[in-house]
């Protein structure tokens, strides 16, 4: 028995080195010249997507050297408001690319690659796609100063690899050595019944377990009842050294009396399958108690993740009556720290005495079919295979506001929503918007379009719209400076930016009658031009700054300022 069990081990050991052994481990060298901390790992439990790179810290500042992981050339840059913001694509002769995100300033050979482009373009967010003999770089090379830009939430590098397929690769397969010897903490666990007839401690709604964790860091759940059709999923994350960060697993796996029928593997995926994270884990958890459990099952039609490297019955377990059963789930981090979760279940068929509430509404859709609601004022198309599966949908349109179900329902990809307008004037027509409404009860502008007597958006998710008026011209103020000022040691000309309705949609800014490049920092709502951009004929110039919001109300900016030629 004893060699029985060293074999298996063996084997699973031989399995993960020969899957990771795929990938070149000394290829690609780190992209900071300093020790790495993680604040983000790959594959990590996001809003809507799982993570696609490593999110590196930059000891909570900007401005650190980042350099190229190997050589290759620049193949794509973006400059963005959101997203990765500033962003470098390295394509590498072994057919890999490396990204490196939320970038604060390019180096200087590409720096004056972008800003000539974005000066023929007149834009501040450009995409551009180098040849492959515009940028060549070097291994170990300087590309960038790391930063803060895009939807990033504190300063830190996000780094990717890609194949020539453009699927993402988790950077730990190829060598990229993080700290790591802490074992993952598994929070909470919780059981789910299959069908009606399923039950848990005569109960057909989801249950809580209680666990008690052991010396050794494994915990132990009380003994539970059940009969029938059962899956279960946990709240787990992962640490590693040096940082407080709540990570994601590496993998998590399943047995039941000794057989695997679920495993989970964060290893490579594409873009196009990761908004399945919301059939992963239990959403509706997720929208009402901020907690992401991690399903080892898979109880919806549509689930397409490649990450699932066993499935046995869609990782369903039958309990029957008067059998014993012992799951073992094992979260583990990609240096192999494991923690098992021991759970011990009697097989008992008894009466249900909580069963699961389902409201009935006039609207019952099907996950595989269209769907639409229409009345005098509203129509949604909801077109087939969006939601993932068949449910009573609850809508209503009172006092203005149409409420499409809850977000607590997961919807894979967009639905049409419009706003019949007829009743509105011309000029009123002209400031309205349509507004998603938060719990807060703040209203945010989604894209709205009109096409006749309608207005129209595209969502990915529920909740309550509605149709707002924006009457409010943006504000530009100065910053540092005012009219007529003499401003020749400045460095940068800075305004702020702030618009109370629908929001910022585009600005322009010139200096003379000519168009000048205007950083915009959304966080900071403001816009920085630099001198060192172009030279200033003469002494007395004019400023013109130009914001529109999202229903076209604009505002016009103008001040003088003095300051001497360089010579």
């Amino acid at each position: 028995m004893h060699k029985k069990v060293v074999l298996l081990a063996l084997l699973n050991c031989f399995g993960i080195l020969f899957s990771q052994s795929k990938y070149p481990t000394d290829y690609f060298i780190n992209p900071l010249e300093i020790p790495l901390v993680l604040s983000g790992t790959f594959g990590e439990l996001r809003s809507n997507h799982f993570h696609a790179g490593l999110d590196i810290k930059t000891q909570q500042r900007e401005g650190l050297k980042v350099v190229a992981s190997a050589a290759g050339y620049i193949s794509r840059i973006n400059v963005s408001l959101w997203g990765y913001g500033n962003a470098i694509y390295i394509t590498h002769p072994n057919g890999y690319t490396t990204v490196y995100g939320h970038l604060k300033k390019f180096s200087p050979k590409i720096e004056a690659y972008v800003k000539k482009q974005q000066y023929q373009k007149e834009s501040f967010t450009i995409r551009l796609y180098p040849k492959e003999s515009d940028l060549k770089i070097n291994k170990g090379e300087t590309i960038a100063l790391s930063g803060n830009s895009g939807s990033s939430g504190g300063p830190h590098l996000h780094y990717e690899i890609r194949d020539v397929k453009a699927n993402i690769l988790n950077p730990m397969l190829f060598g990229i050595k993080i700290p790591d010897h802490k074992s993952p903490f598994i929070q909470f666990a919780y059981t789910y019944t299959k069908d009606s007839i399923s039950q848990v401690n005569q109960s057909n709604k989801n249950v809580q377990l209680v666990l008690k964790r052991q010396s050794n860091g494994d915990i132990i759940a009380n003994k539970i009842y059940a009969h029938g059709a059962i899956g279960i999923g946990i709240n787990a994350y992962d640490r590693l050294d040096g940082a407080l960060n709540h990570n994601g697993l590496y993998d998590l796996k399943m047995e039941v009396n000794g057989n695997k029928i679920f495993q989970f593997t964060v290893d490579k995926f594409s873009f196009s399958e990761s908004r399945y994270i919301n059939s992963y884990i239990d959403y509706e958890r997720f929208k009402t108690k901020k907690q992401r459990i991690q399903k080892c099952f898979i109880n919806h039609q549509a689930n397409n993740l490649s990450l699932y490297k066993k499935l046995i019955n869609k990782g369903f377990f039958t309990v029957k009556d008067s059998l014993d059963y012992n799951v073992v789930i094992t979260a583990s981090d990609f240096e192999g720290n494991k923690t098992k979760l021991t759970i011990p279940i009697r097989g008992k068929k008894d009466t249900i005495a909580i069963t699961k509430k389902i409201k009935k509404t006039p609207y019952y859709f099907k996950a595989n079919q269209a769907n639409k609601i229409s009345d005098s004022i509203v129509h949604v198309n909801f077109p087939k295979n969006i939601f993932y599966e068949d449910f009573y949908f609850d809508y209503s349109y009172n006092e203005g506001i149409a409420k499409l179900h809850n977000n607590t329902v997961p919807v894979h990809n967009y639905f049409r929503l419009s706003f019949d307008i007829s009743k509105y004037s011309d000029n009123e027509i002209k400031q309205l918007y349509i507004a998603k409404k938060n719990k807060y009860g703040k209203l945010n502008y989604v894209s709205t379009k009109r096409k006749n007597n309608t207005l129209y958006t595209s969502s990915k998710s529920l909740g309550e719209f509605i149709l707002a008026s924006d009457t409010w011209s943006p504000s530009i103020k100065p910053i540092g400076f005012k009219e007529k000022q003499w401003l020749t040691k400045f460095k940068t000309l800075k305004v702020k930016i702030y618009d109370k309705g629908s929001g910022i949609k585009s600005y322009s800014g010139e200096i003379d009658g000519k168009w000048i490049l205007m950083k915009y920092n959304p966080k900071k709502g403001s816009l920085t031009y630099s001198f060192n951009d172009k030279v200033l004929e003469g002494t007395t110039h004019i400023l013109k700054v130009i914001v529109t919001d999202n229903v076209n109300n604009s505002t016009t900016f103008t001040t003088s300022f003095n300051k001497k030629s360089k010579t």
